[in-house]
């Protein structure tokens, strides 16, 4: 039992178990944890923006059905889903501002293409009774909701990871450990509700 106990492997291992809940005691997993939750919010916005990019073709190709001379604006919202497709950001490239305005304008140009686009649908009301056009419009009613909840829990999870980076204790683990984690950025809610889509079921007779 003496010669196991003095082995360095054992030792180390040792060292290890006694030292593990310290570190966690003292906010030492606080950063790394609020870091994933981050990433992981994320990952979920991506996931509604992509879903919303997946209704645009088939919404495009009712509206043209009915109104087809409405070139400009059909147009207009297919080069937006094109720019905002381009435009993606992997989780772990999160922390280039650059990357992520492009990002949210994107996104925010394509949101106010589409809410052109379905304030067209006033002017036809066989496109406004369509049942196709109608699903279409709850599934994007749904997507726009969807996604306002993405942005406000990757909004909220973003404050909790930046917070940690510049309040104790987890500041001292930021300065001399994790030296590499920089704050993250978050939406500009003003802007991206300035360009949401309208979708309107109250007028559809």
């Amino acid at each position: 039992m003496t010669a196991i106990l003095r082995q360095p492997a054992f030792r180390a291992v040792l060292l290890l178990l006694l030292v593990a809940p310290l570190l966690s005691a003292c906010g030492f997993n606080t950063i790394p944890t609020a870091e994933e939750r981050a990433r992981a919010a994320w990952s979920e916005v991506l996931n509604q923006y992509q879903r919303r990019a997946d209704l645009i073709p088939n919404l495009v190709e009712t509206v043209k059905g009915f109104a087809a001379q409405e070139k400009e604006v059909l147009t207009a919202v297919v080069e937006a889903r094109a720019k905002a497709t381009q435009v993606q950001i992997p989780a772990e490239a999160l922390a280039d501002p650059e990357k992520f305005k492009a990002f949210q304008e994107g996104q925010a140009a394509l949101g106010g293409a589409l809410a052109r686009l379905l304030a067209v649908s006033e002017a036809y009301p066989d496109l406004k009774s369509n049942q196709n056009f109608l699903a279409l419009q709850a599934q994007l009613e749904g997507t726009e909701n969807r996604i306002a909840v993405a942005r406000r829990d990757y909004i909220e999870a973003v404050r909790i990871y930046n917070t940690a980076l510049k309040t104790l204790p987890s500041l001292l683990w930021a300065k001399f450990w994790f030296t590499d984690n920089a704050p993250l950025p978050v939406f500009t809610i003003e802007e991206e509700k300035k360009d949401a889509p309208k979708v309107d079921f109250n007028n559809n007779g």
